[in-house]
């Protein structure tokens, strides 16, 4: 039997695995790339390597039913350590092939690594213990994009980008030590879980189409605006440690910060009106950054932006997770969380990979006031979606 106490500390260690890889594609490589002349163009053209993100459902059938997770997250690890060490050896400008494969093979490894490690926690974790479970979770994965984002911007200036990506690929293969050493939970004996039942209670419930429209578009302008951020910090002339303080340092505190906001606001509220409070407050975040980008940039009104931009998204985050939560069904959690999150990224993905070719014809201020934009669809859907959530406004 392990103790909560246990469990809690495995957990804090596997979501800040699932956060290492995520770290790096949102905050690391878009500076990396842009310092090494690589064009916004391309820069935004490789999040359609997130693809691997909204594709995971197809294998998670598999990750579900075959080995141990602890031997699937290792060996994503491992994947993860050699595509870093190919990165140390190459030149991005001149073998963009070779950047492209590299990138799409920590994609591929962190999707399928994010299938294993939510599969592994839905089995630790039982009736009664999701509430301290979560909040580990959402601190453990916020606590990753402090470390190994920001944080792993402080060390090109010392040791070089090749030392870091190198120093990234150890740091991987202990993480997959780390993964190999969690209690091992093996399931029963034949059990095997039934793909098709996991979304026939779905499709018996109605208004199914409606639910996975709000899914497919609710976070679709942070998703296209994602890519264009740190371009433009750099194209702004914030120096690099810079970045990482605001965003790693202030940006932290603000997501915690908004995170509170958005568990107060559920509660309050409930689930279904917190969504309506939730996504208007993350259009600010879009809306910050044209007006960065309106009044010429500089360190007030970017850094303000990016204040906004965290502790919106926190807001926004915990609603929409909580809505994603109260629609799963427990004995089919892992492959519906998995179809979930993979439709939350289809159009994400598209959006950001045309995001660099966007802001070069918009500008920086057209292109982000057009992601606020995206956001329209998604609240005419709302309703529909809120009635799946099943709760009531607290008193």
């Amino acid at each position: 039997m392990v103790s909560l106490r246990r469990k809690l500390a495995v957990i804090a260690g596997l979501y800040l695995i699932e956060g290492f890889p995520a770290a790096l594609r949102l905050d690391v490589w878009p500076v990396y790339l842009r310092e090494a002349g690589v064009s916004r163009a391309t820069i935004g053209a490789m999040s359609i390597l997130s693809w691997a993100f909204a594709l995971k459902v197809l294998w998670s059938p598999l990750v579900d039913r075959y080995g141990e997770r602890q031997h699937w997250i290792a060996g994503a690890l491992a994947v993860i350590a050699v595509a870093l060490l190919a990165l140390a050896a190459l030149d991005p400008t001149a073998q963009p092939l070779a950047l492209w494969l590299a990138v799409a093979a920590v994609c591929l490894a962190s999707a399928t690594q994010d299938v294993a490690i939510d599969a592994y926690s839905i089995h630790l974790v039982r009736a009664g213990e999701e509430g301290p479970a979560n909040a580990m979770r959402v601190a453990a994965f916020r606590t990753a994009l402090l470390l190994f984002g920001g944080g792993v911007l402080l060390l090109p200036r010392f040791i070089g980008w090749d030392a870091t990506h190198e120093a990234l690929a150890a740091l991987a293969l202990a993480l997959a030590l780390f993964a190999l050493l969690t209690p091992k939970l093996p399931l029963a004996p034949g059990e095997r879980r039934d793909v098709l039942g996991a979304f026939r209670g779905w499709q018996a419930r109605g208004g199914l189409l409606a639910v996975l429209g709000f899914v497919l578009l609710f976070r679709l302008p942070d998703l296209a605006m994602g890519p264009m951020v740190a371009p433009f910090w750099v194209d702004g002339g914030i120096p690099r440690e810079e970045i990482a303080l605001v965003k790693s340092g202030i940006g932290f505190g603000a997501t915690l910060a908004g995170a509170a906001l958005g568990g107060a606001l559920v509660r309050r509220l409930g689930i279904g009106r917190s969504l309506w409070v939730a996504g208007a407050l993350a259009l600010a975040s879009n809306l910050g950054y044209a007006g960065a980008a309106l009044v010429g940039g500089g360190r007030a009104p970017i850094y303000a932006a990016s204040v906004a931009e965290s502790l919106c998204s926190g807001i926004a985050a915990v609603g929409f997770m909580s809505f994603l939560m109260r629609i799963c069904e427990r004995e089919h959690a892992a492959v519906q969380y998995a179809a979930l999150t993979s439709v939350a990224f289809l159009a994400g993905t598209l959006a950001g990979a045309l995001s660099g070719v966007a802001a070069e014809q918009l500008g920086y201020a057209g292109f982000f006031a057009a992601t606020a934009v995206l956001a329209i669809p998604a609240f005419v859907l709302l309703p529909a979606a809120a009635r799946w959530a099943r709760d009531e406004a607290a008193p």
